[in-house]
């Protein structure tokens, strides 16, 4: 009984990770034009669903995927980092298109964030100006397949604050009670 943890530890994770996978709720966040490409992308003709990420959902407590969609400027950077917090590990973000990427064409504007990833850790930049909804599905392809390859447990890599506070942004999920041994069942006293 002794190497049981050992040997239910890679299929634990295996089974974790597939679920993480295959059940990304989004939390979108569209501020500009490639949030209508967003939408396009969960529509009939290219439905994201069938990859297994439910659109919008109900607010950040409930979501896992963040896809920063648009321009984000100065004012808005605060609101953005603040939801992010809300959202509950593991948690990832999707930096879909150049304005949310580097700030795209406004870039050298005094009220545009030069970037998402100023404010949070973004896991996926899908380029393009407005990127087509095709690309957002290759992106989720490639988040998922860094889903699919992450350390369960207290071996996890965590994400770099980019804020530099010295705290790390997604520490990796604790399965300790999952890979814990068995429970020796009481003993019954004679009576």
């Amino acid at each position: 009984m002794a190497g049981l943890p050992g040997v239910l530890g890679e299929p634990i994770k295996f089974v974790l990770n597939w679920g993480r996978r295959y059940s990304l709720w989004v939390f979108n966040f569209g501020l500009a034009c490639c949030a209508i490409e967003f939408i396009a992308s969960s529509m009939s003709r290219h439905d994201f669903m069938r990859m297994g990420v439910i659109p919008f959902a109900h607010g950040p407590r409930q979501a896992d995927l963040m896809v920063v969609s648009g321009t984000v400027t100065d004012k808005m950077a605060p609101a953005i980092k603040r939801l992010y917090d809300q959202m509950p590990e593991p948690k990832y973000v999707i930096s879909f298109g150049s304005c949310a990427n580097c700030g795209g064409p406004y870039w050298d504007s005094y009220s545009v964030t030069k970037g998402v990833d100023q404010i949070i850790p973004v896991d996926v930049y899908v380029p393009g100006c407005p990127p087509r909804p095709e690309a957002l599905l290759h992106g989720i392809l490639r988040l998922q397949e860094k889903i699919a390859a992450e350390q369960s447990g207290p071996g996890g890599v965590p994400r770099p604050d980019p804020l530099g506070a010295g705290r790390t942004a997604a520490p990796g999920r604790d399965v300790s009670a999952l890979t814990a041994p068995m429970v020796a069942p009481p003993v019954a006293s004679g009576d």
